[in-house]
C-alpha cells in the first residue's frame, strides 16, 4: 500500500459519506494504491453502519470496530497498527481537517521530510477552547522543554519507519502529535485551512480536557514534582525566618501572636501537604496502570471492502 489514511470515528455520522468522497477525489491524485481506515471508537451515533456500507461499495475502505470507547489517541493507534502504507495520514472525521490539504502535506513531504504536520492558520474553535488550549501548551512547553506549537494538530503525513517507531511506544497515556515530535525525525510544518465542524460539537468536554491535560503532563514530565520540591524548600526557609522573628518579637515586646496566625499557617501547610501527596499519587497511579500491561485497545471486528461483498473478520488483540 502506498498511502494509508487513518481516521478515528466518534460522532459526525453524517459527515462520513462526504469525507469518503473528498478523500477519494484527493487520494487518486497521489496514487491508486491507497486505503482509508475508519476506526469506530464506539460512536454513540452508530457510525459503524455507515462504515460497513462504505466498505461494501469501495474496496479501498477498511473499517475497524473497537469493543468499546478507548479514546481518540488509542483509536488512532489501532488504525496505525493495522495500516500498511508507505505514507500514513492521520486526520479527524468531522471535516475540520480538509481532505484536500493532504496534497499540501504530501507535496511538502516529497521535499525530503519524514513527517509533515498541519498547522491551523485560523483555528475554527470557540474562544474558551482556544484560551484553555493555549494555556495548556504554555505549561507543557515549560514542563517538558519541547518547543511545541499549540496550533499544530494531529493532521499529518509520515513515513512508514516513523509510524513504526511511534507504534513501538506502548504507553497508556499518549498523545499522537507530541509523541511524534519526541521521536525527533526530520519534520516540517505547513499552514492549512481549518474548517468548521460538519455537524454537532466536540466530544471533549471541559472535564475530559482537564483529565487529558493532567495525564499528558504527568506521563511525560516530572516537572510538577520538582516544582513542589522547590516550593517546599522555599516555604521551609520562609517558615524558619518567620519563626525567628516571632521568637525575637515575643522576648522584645512580650506580645503573643495569637491562635489565628497559628491556625492559618497550619491549614496552609496541611493543604499543601495533601496537594503534594495527591500529585505523587497521580504519578504512582500512572505507573500502576502501565505496569498492568493491558492492551491499549481491543478490536471487535474488521471489515475490509471486497466490492459488493464485505469480508468480515475478527482481529486478534493488539497489545
Amino acid at each position: 500500500m502506498y498511502i494509508s489514511v487513518v481516521i478515528p470515528v466518534y460522532g459526525c455520522r453524517s459527515a462520513l459519506p462526504e469525507l469518503h468522497k473528498r478523500l477519494t477525489d484527493t487520494l487518486v491524485q497521489i496514487s491508486k494504491d491507497y486505503e482509508i481506515i475508519l476506526v469506530n471508537d464506539n460512536c454513540p451515533e452508530n457510525s459503524w453502519e455507515v462504515i460497513e456500507e462504505l466498505c461494501k461499495n469501495d474496496n479501498h475502505v477498511v473499517g475497524i470496530e473497537l469493543s468499546r470507547n478507548f479514546g481518540q489517541m488509542k483509536a488512532i493507534q489501532a488504525g496505525l497498527d493495522y495500516s500498511t502504507g508507505e505514507w500514513n495520514v492521520v486526520m479527524d472525521c468531522d471535516l475540520q481537517d480538509r481532505p484536500e490539504e493532504i496534497l499540501t502535506l504530501y507535496n511538502k513531504a516529497m521535499e525530503g521530510y519524514d513527517v509533515v504536520f498541519a498547522r491551523r492558520a485560523e483555528r475554527k474553535d470557540g474562544a474558551v477552547k482556544k484560551f484553555l488550549s493555549n494555556r495548556f501548551y504554555s505549561v507543557y512547553r515549560a514542563a517538558t522543554g519541547v518547543d511545541y506549537d499549540g496550533a499544530i494538530c494531529n493532521f499529518s503525513i509520515a513515513k512508514r519507519n516513523v509510524i513504526e517507531s511511534y507504534c513501538s511506544l506502548r504507553e497508556e497515556h499518549r498523545d499522537y502529535s507530541m509523541y511524534m515530535f519526541w521521536l525527533g525525525f526530520k519534520r516540517a510544518i505547513v499552514d492549512v485551512e481549518h474548517n468548521e465542524r460538519y455537524e454537532g460539537k466536540s466530544g471533549y468536554s471541559l472535564r475530559k480536557r482537564i483529565k487529558l491535560a493532567t495525564s499528558i503532563l504527568t506521563s511525560q514530565s516530572d516537572a510538577i514534582l520538582r516544582f513542589f520540591v522547590g516550593l517546599g524548600f522555599v516555604m521551609s526557609v520562609v517558615a524558619f525566618v518567620v519563626l525567628i522573628c516571632l521568637v525575637v518579637n515575643y522576648f522584645v515586646s512580650s506580645v503573643d501572636p495569637g491562635w489565628t496566625s497559628i491556625i492559618a499557617t497550619t491549614v496552609l501547610v496541611g493543604g499543601l501537604i495533601v496537594m503534594v501527596i495527591g500529585v505523587v499519587g497521580i504519578y504512582v497511579g500512572n505507573t500502576f496502570m502501565q505496569s498492568k500491561n493491558r492492551p491499549l485497545y481491543i478490536i471487535r471486528q474488521v471489515v475490509s471492502g471486497e466490492g459488493d461483498d464485505a469480508d468480515m473478520k475478527t482481529e486478534e488483540i493488539h497489545n
